[in-house]
């Protein structure tokens, strides 16, 4: 009898072990900067997909920080469960305020992104350093009934400015495609930075010519980042061009 009793005692237990339910996994939520738009995450979201994740990428307006970081953050208020905020370039900025307040995010990952303290613009930030070329390689602005000014890259020269490591063909439609951003949007001062609450994580290549390398190795250190990846070689856009290297950090993050 005291054998049975045994058996059943290790059945109920290996039972009870399967039934318990395994937390889901965090939705991420995928944010765009300037001159790209949602497709430029297509890699990073099909790797994401196939791990099991959820993924969301938020098409960003592009037209003021606060705007921007607002549509953000209800984007993320409408999720059910934690998120992972992933902001690229300026989309960094975004998330850094779209974040406050958001009691479901867990985490900041900046891919070639700007992480601005309170007070800072990403046209500071580019500038704070040496090595960005972006401002050489800008296409003719165009004016804006409003007042304001739209900024993109030449085409001509966008495949070196922006995506120097992806392929000629894919560059080529990429500049066609990209989203311009105002210039007001990147020289809007940021409010309180939520990588000081929450941890975060920094990808980036050393060969970005639209944000110095030391830039951004300034802003991950500034922000304790828990794990920066620097990607030799690797352009603006290393989510298009290493787009395992992000998602890798993402899942980490996600973790």
């Amino acid at each position: 009898m005291s054998k049975f009793v045994a058996i059943l005692a290790v059945t109920g237990a290996l039972l009870s072990g399967n039934a318990v339910a395994q937390p889901a996994k965090p939705t991420v939520v995928l944010v765009h900067g300037a001159f790209a738009d949602s497709s430029s995450w297509s890699g990073v979201t099909g790797i994401l997909q196939k791990d099991g994740y959820r993924v969301i990428a938020a098409a960003n307006p592009l037209r003021s920080v606060s705007s921007d970081a607002a549509y953000v953050s209800d984007v993320v208020a409408s999720i059910d469960g934690p998120v992972v905020l992933v902001g690229h370039s300026y989309g960094g900025q975004v998330i850094t305020t779209a974040a406050n307040g958001r009691g479901n995010v867990k985490s900041l990952v900046y891919v070639a992104a700007f992480a601005p303290d309170e007070g800072e613009a990403a046209a500071d930030l580019a500038g704070k350093f040496p090595g960005g070329t972006l401002g050489q390689a800008l296409a003719a602005p165009v004016k804006l009934a409003d007042g304001g000014t739209d900024l993109s890259i030449d085409h001509a020269k966008f495949h070196d400015q922006f995506a120097h490591d992806v392929g000629a063909g894919e560059a080529a439609l990429m500049a066609a495609g990209q989203r311009p951003i105002t210039e007001a949007a990147l020289t809007e001062k940021s409010g309180k930075p939520a990588w000081k609450v929450l941890p975060s994580y920094f990808i980036y290549g050393d060969g970005d010519k639209n944000i110095p390398a030391e830039a951004l190795g300034f802003m991950a250190e500034r922000a304790g980042s828990k794990r920066t990846v620097v990607v030799e070689g690797a352009s603006h856009v290393v989510m298009v061009s290493q787009p395992q290297a992000v998602a890798d950090l993402i899942e980490e993050a996600a973790r």
